[in-house]
């Protein structure tokens, strides 16, 4: 009896000492895994999030790991310790794309990660040099269909968003025969067109996209959303212009590791949700480009990103796309 008593005093005793020394989440700093190189349009939004949050949860330190289409990163990611201190920043490239088009994926996108919140989307764009035959989406795609396979479009890399919504256009508007020029990023792919190397892109709008068009570097015709973009309002949306369906947008989303702890995940996406409906959150992610998503944490974002997964996996496929 004694030596039963003695063992539970000594139990009650380390839960009394574990739940003192316990500390409040986070007491460290966060690691925010961007799978890709700085200045990117992934590594933009996850700057604009992490300086936005650090105020409630602390130093949150960006680690750029590009490579392999992002798959380098996110695989890190996906197999950090699950104790909320190393977050992704996805989006439907590490998430949607890449499974679809990796024959071999270094990652499950389900599986392996705990969607926190997806918190913004960037529609992509139809856009051009100043000297192509276009000043209006119809007048593209007329041009294309009376001159198969004259144009031609750079993307940044074979499956990737660059690549899969222009793909998409092309379906959509009338099974366009216009050539895809691939480059080793969309960097160079846009160096090109905005030397006029190549006439065509559809781009992420982002704040650097919107700038060429505003200077008169490159025309941007249609912005393929759902509805017109709150920095350009004077662009037509694809559908407007007479491409039904043409809806091309990239979310991108704060996930963990697996087993992440649910508190934890449901104190990052509060946050979040909280930092969406500041007026000058809003604002910061409206001046690069982006728009906000408010509303879309846990099971929503689940079904979200399901949804746009099966949108996506007919467009994919009837490119043939295979990366690795």
């Amino acid at each position: 009896m004694r030596r039963l008593f003695l063992l539970v005093a000594l139990a009650a005793g380390l839960q009394w000492i574990a739940s003192a020394t316990a500390q409040p989440y986070p007491s460290r700093p966060i690691r925010l895994v961007v799978a890709s190189s700085a200045g990117g349009v992934h590594d933009v939004i996850g700057r604009l999030w992490a300086d936005k949050l650090k105020t409630a949860l602390g130093t949150i330190v960006i680690d750029n790991r590009g490579g392999a289409g992002g798959s380098i990163g996110v695989a890190e990611a996906a197999r950090a310790q699950a104790d909320g201190y190393t977050l992704l920043l996805g989006s439907n490239g590490t998430h949607i794309l890449h499974p679809l088009v990796s024959k071999q994926p270094a990652y499950d996108a389900i599986n392996d990660f705990e969607v926190v919140s997806v918190f913004a989307t960037t529609s992509t764009s139809v856009a051009v040099h100043p000297s192509a035959p276009a000043r209006a989406l119809r007048e593209l795609i007329n041009y294309a269909k009376a001159h198969p396979g004259k144009l031609s479009y750079a993307h940044g890399g074979v499956g990737g968003p660059s690549h899969t919504a222009a793909e998409m256009f092309k379906r959509l508007a009338g099974d366009l025969d216009i050539v895809p020029i691939p480059y080793k990023g969309v960097g160079p792919a846009q160096a090109d067109v905005i030397a006029g190397t190549v006439p065509m892109f559809v781009p992420n709008i982002t704040g650097q996209v919107i700038e060429l068009h505003r200077s008169g570097r490159v025309r941007i015709l249609a912005v393929n959303a759902p509805a017109r973009h709150q920095a350009l309002p004077d662009i037509p949306t694809a559908i407007e212009a007479g491409v039904p369906g043409m809806i091309s947008q990239n979310f991108f989303g704060i996930f963990a590791p697996a087993g992440t702890p649910k508190p934890i995940v449901a104190q990052i996406d509060r946050l979040t949700q909280a930092a969406l409906g500041e007026k000058d959150f809003q604002k910061r992610l409206g001046d690069a480009g982006f728009e906000p998503m408010p509303g879309y944490g846990g099971d929503a974002a689940k079904a979200y990103i399901k949804s746009e997964y099966e949108r996506w996996k007919p467009i994919v496929e009837s490119t043939g796309a295979k990366a690795d």
